[in-house]
């Protein structure tokens, strides 16, 4: 058994425009200090890393590194959760997602979507560059706004829409095989990876792609009631990196999942800072354990009360102490006697 990587903190919730928060270097030794090990970090914004020439440079990729290093810490994975939003956008959450790449591009659907693929492609050679195994991201949707079937959904429209997500995403996936580095999408109300069966759904489409892989987030499925440590049962061969969230889900007899249009503050379902929701991370730090996780545990904080440095504060030392180290041996290796295949027939009595 192995044993996972720890703790990471994802350092997108956490930038500003003061300090310690509006820089790499200074952001990192914040962290350092707090007890992470390892940083996720957007690769959007360039105060965290100049992802093209990240892709064009092993030079400046070593550089950063070995400043990292020197702080005492490192880059767990990338993140394009952005620019995967834009990979697929449906034109009623087009004038919502504008925002999340260039501004000359809000108006152009094809180009945006055109410039994502291009970020997608430039994190794959950065994180080979980095020496990353990994990398985080999101898939984007055609479908969400049909997520409910009301009115009925035309026949073949759900084929039609996972068909030409996977034809967006198979250039991108060859892109990170020929780095070296699996995808783990984050599977999250809003994209068409959201749970386990619509994954299958993509997964089949593209021909069971080698690098496609998950992002494994607790936190989506207590929100959906989905069974989270079953999920990882079922699909532990294919996630690729954790993001360590916590949640809770108190319904009443007012509201439920869908929340009721409410704010995060008073939905019957909201992210909470680690330890204050309902989350079983003993259970999901077992099993992970179990299968051999040797990726990272990566915070990422997204509480609707907590703040934020006090949810990074408190957030280093839960992950550690949830961190499972594995045996080498089993626990009653003392009262072995050995055997042979002779000393066997004995015992079963037939020598």
């Amino acid at each position: 058994m192995k044993t996972l990587k720890g703790p990471g903190i994802f350092l997108a919730q956490f930038l500003g425009d003061t300090e310690p928060f509006n820089s790499l270097d200074s952001i990192a030794r914040y962290m350092a200090n707090l007890g992470y090990k390892g940083l996720q970090l957007p690769s959007g914004d360039p105060r965290m890393i100049d992802l093209k020439t990240a892709a064009e440079s092993k030079t400046y990729c070593d550089e950063l590194k070995g400043k990292l290093a020197d702080i005492g810490v490192e880059i767990t994975e990338l993140s394009t959760h952005l620019q995967g939003q834009l990979v697929a956008v449906h034109p009623s959450y087009a004038t919502m997602f504008s925002g999340f790449g260039p501004a000359e591009l809000a108006n152009d659907p094809a180009g945006q979507q055109a410039w994502a693929t291009e970020q997608m492609i430039l994190a794959a050679k950065a994180s080979q560059n980095l020496g990353l195994t990994s990398h985080v991201t999101f898939s984007g949707a055609l479908l969400w706004p049909f997520v409910y079937p009301w009115p009925q959904r035309p026949a073949g429209l759900v084929d039609m829409a996972f068909t030409e997500l996977a034809k967006r995403w198979t250039p991108i996936l060859n892109a990170f095989d020929e780095a070296g580095v699996n995808v783990g999408f984050e599977l999250h109300p809003g994209e068409d990876l959201h749970d386990g069966i619509s994954f299958e759904m993509f997964l089949e489409k593209v021909n069971n792609h080698p690098r496609a892989g998950i992002n494994y987030d607790p936190s989506h499925f207590l929100l959906q009631q989905l069974d989270y440590l079953q999920f990882i049962d079922f699909y532990h061969d294919r996630i690729y990196a954790f993001h360590v969230k916590d949640a809770e889900f108190n319904p009443t007899g007012k509201q439920g999942v869908y929340g009721g249009y409410q704010g995060w503050v008073d939905r019957a379902g909201r992210f909470r800072s680690l330890g204050d929701g309902q989350v079983d991370f003993s259970g999901i730090f077992s099993k992970m354990a179990q299968y051999d996780y040797d990726g990272w545990a990566v915070l990422e904080w997204e509480c609707a009360i907590k703040h934020p440095e006090q949810g990074a504060a408190e957030g280093a030392p839960f992950i550690e102490s949830h961190i499972i180290r594995v045996t080498e041996r089993a626990f009653d290796d003392f009262a072995g006697t050995g055997s042979d295949d002779a000393f066997n027939k004995k015992v079963l009595g037939l020598s």
